[in-house]
C-alpha cells in the first residue's frame, strides 16, 4: 500500500493513500509529482506539497477568481503569475468580456506535466485569448505599468521559487502592473499553524504599503487538502474599492455554473474568525 505524506508541522502529517504514481521528475526548479488516488482522484504536488487535486481544486479556483471578477465588473486584461495548471485561466476564460490573460510561470514543465496529465484544469491555456510565458514572475510584473486590470497571484507557498512572491517589491511593482483601479488577488496561505500564519501577516502588512488600505481585505475558504483545510486568499485595490459593494444580479445573469461560488458566499467570505481578525490587526 502506497501513501503520500505531507508534512504540515514538524507535530502534523497529511496522508493520501496512492493507487499508482504516475508521474516524477526534477525540473530545473523543483520536484513535480503527479499522483492518482481512491479519495481524491488525481493531484499534483511539487516538492511534495500538494497543489491541487482533483476532487477539491474547484474550491481554490473558483475563489482567486470569482471573488475579484464579481467584485469589479469589467475587467478585461488579467495577468496570472504563477498558476500552471491551468486552473485558475481555465476559470477566468468563462466571462466573455475577458479580452487578454496573460500567464507567467517560471517552470515550463509545470504547464506540460498538467497538460499531460491533469485536463480538467489545463483544458483552457490553448483559448486564444491566452498568451503563455516561461519565466521569472518577478521579473516580468516589474517590467510592466498601467497594464492589468486584475492581478492573481496563483503562487506556490513562500518558499523556493515562490518567495519572491510574498516580498515588497514584487507588491510594489504589482501596484505599479495595475491600471488606475486596477486590483491585485492573492494566495493568502493559512491562518491556522504558525508557519502559514507568519506567511499571511508578512503578505497583509506588505500588500497594506503599496495599496489602499481600506480596500486590503482578507476572505476564506475551506479546501480540505491544504494545511488545516482553512485558507485566505488577500484582496487589494489601488483604490478604495469595496469587495463587497457589487450587484448579485449583475453576476448572476452571467449564467456561470459553479460547484463552490456563490455570491452569497462572496460576502460570507469575507467575515472572518476572531483569531484571524487579531492576527491581521483588524
Amino acid at each position: 500500500m502506497l501513501w503520500f505524506t505531507e508534512s504540515h508541522t514538524p507535530n502534523v502529517n497529511f496522508s493520501i493513500r496512492v493507487s499508482r504514481h504516475l508521474h516524477s521528475e526534477k525540473s530545473e526548479y523543483q520536484q513535480i509529482d503527479v499522483f492518482d488516488s481512491p479519495e481524491f482522484g488525481r493531484f499534483l504536488s511539487i516538492d511534495s506539497v500538494i497543489m491541487l487535486t482533483e476532487k477539491d481544486e474547484f474550491i481554490y479556483h473558483e475563489m482567486i477568481t470569482h471573488v475579484p471578477m464579481a467584485a469589479v465588473p469589467g475587467i478585461k486584461n488579467v495577468l496570472v503569475v504563477g498558476g500552471g495548471d491551468g486552473g485558475t485561466v481555465r476559470e477566468l476564460t468563462r466571462y466573455p468580456a475577458i479580452e487578454k490573460i496573460d500567464m507567467v510561470d517560471i517552470d515550463r514543465r509545470v504547464i506540460e506535466v498538467s497538460r499531460e496529465f491533469l485536463p480538467f484544469t489545463s483544458c483552457k491555456l490553448d483559448d486564444p485569448r491566452v498568451t503563455l510565458y516561461f519565466e521569472d514572475g518577478v521579473n516580468f510584473v516589474s517590467s510592466k505599468e498601467n497594464e492589468y486590470d486584475l492581478i492573481i497571484v496563483d503562487s506556490t507557498d513562500p518558499i523556493s521559487v515562490g518567495e519572491g512572491l510574498f516580498t515588497a517589491s514584487f507588491y510594489e511593482s504589482c501596484h505599479k502592473a495595475l491600471k488606475e483601479n486596477g486590483i491585485l488577488v492573492n494566495q493568502h496561505e493559512s491562518p491556522y499553524y504558525e508557519i502559514t500564519a507568519k506567511a499571511m501577516r508578512r503578505a497583509h502588512k506588505r500588500i497594506k504599503e503599496y495599496f489602499v488600505p481600506e480596500s486590503c481585505r482578507v476572505y476564506q475558504a475551506f479546501i480540505p487538502t491544504y494545511q488545516s483545510g482553512h485558507w485566505l486568499f488577500g484582496f487589494a485595490g489601488k483604490t478604495a474599492i469595496d469587495p463587497l459593494a457589487f450587484s448579485d444580479s449583475e453576476w448572476n445573469l452571467l449564467g456561470l455554473e459553479t460547484k463552490y461560488y456563490n455570491t452569497d458566499l462572496h460576502r460570507a467570505s469575507f467575515v472572518l474568525p476572531n483569531y484571524v481578525k487579531k492576527d491581521l490587526g483588524y
